[in-house]
């Protein structure tokens, strides 16, 4: 182990420590940044630098940093995401240099991004689906046969962004891997920048699980809480699950009671809506209870606007 006193003989004397100060003085004076920074502040001089050389040079090097930025991960400077910034006060007649930290581009829009997330669950649903943040122009033009449908969304999405939460949902039908929950995840994700939530379930896992939740009353109920109050709420794949009547009347019909002329739901599924009365009309316990099925779809037919996805299987294409 090094002693104290050849620790101490590494340590710069008073004397070098002077002379760094002065050197790095010098190439501070010079540096076009602080030239811009006197340029602003005509009050700062030579003696104001000197009495704040460490602030005034930690805010050069972090603009270089800045300026050949590696990433916010990898951010060198002090505080990841923010760099220095220097202003001036006059202070009983002396001009004073003040810092601040302030963030950088990329770290406010990480923590955008990071605010928007957090708006949004989704339940058996890929999360990679809701973080890519697709241009709008993407969604229009990736399938051309797609488009009329993609029109329907973002006409919706600007709706509720003018007018605020719509009475009506949206009820996308279509064929396999046409791209309906991909087209949800997309609304849910720009309405979220408006600063709505959102909630996507995928119905056959979602059902599976609510049969063990019939032992777990606590998770029961808050889960149901949270898609009762969510201000989006998006069944996908409904029709696919296999219900039974007490998942039927007393979880999705509770919820879609409470929500009907509250807030808007939203459903992706490979059947029309006759299709799907017919679904929610049988079960493998009570066999076919038709009335039960149509009171079902009387909270879901008078409350969505229908939209046919047409186009291309994309499943297991690249």
């Amino acid at each position: 182990m090094e002693s104290l006193g050849d620790l101490l003989k590494s340590w710069p004397t008073g004397r070098k420590m002077t002379d760094q100060a002065e050197q790095r003085l010098t190439e501070l004076m010079v540096d076009p940044l602080v030239e811009r920074l006197f340029a602003k502040h005509p009050e700062l001089d030579e003696q104001a630098v000197r009495l704040n050389l460490n602030r005034v040079y930690q805010y050069v090097t972090e603009y270089r940093n800045c300026s050949n930025c590696p990433g916010l991960d990898r951010c060198p400077n002090d505080f990841e995401g923010h760099y220095t910034l220097l202003s001036c006060e006059i202070v009983a007649d002396q001009p004073q240099i003040i810092d601040r930290k302030v963030s950088c581009k990329k770290f406010i829009a990480r923590r955008s991004e990071e605010q928007i997330r957090s708006r949004v669950r989704s339940y058996y649903v890929d999360e990679t689906a809701l973080q890519n943040g697709y241009s709008a122009d993407e969604i229009l033009f990736n399938d051309p046969n797609r488009t009329e449908a993609a029109y329907e969304v973002l006409n919706y999405i600007d709706r509720a962004k003018e007018e605020g939460l719509q009475k009506e949902g949206l009820y996308l039908a279509g064929t396999f891997g046409t791209g309906k929950t991909f087209l949800m995840c997309y609304l849910l994700h720009e309405l979220a920048k408006a600063g709505y939530s959102g909630v996507i379930v995928y119905m056959p896992d979602f059902v599976e699980d609510l049969k063990s939740m019939m032992h777990e009353p606590g998770k029961l109920r808050e889960t149901t809480e949270m898609m009762k109050e969510t201000d989006f709420l998006i069944f996908d794949d409904i029709g696919a699950e296999n219900l039974n009547p007490w998942v039927r009347d007393h979880v999705l019909g509770s919820i879609l009671n409470y929500r009907m002329n509250r807030k808007p739901t939203l459903y992706t599924s490979n059947y029309d809506l006759d299709a799907l009365e017919q679904h929610f009309s049988f079960t493998s316990k009570d066999g076919d209870e038709r009335h039960k099925g149509q009171r079902l779809m009387d909270r879901i037919r008078p409350y969505v606007q229908v939209v046919m996805v047409t186009g291309e299987n994309k499943r297991g294409k690249r």
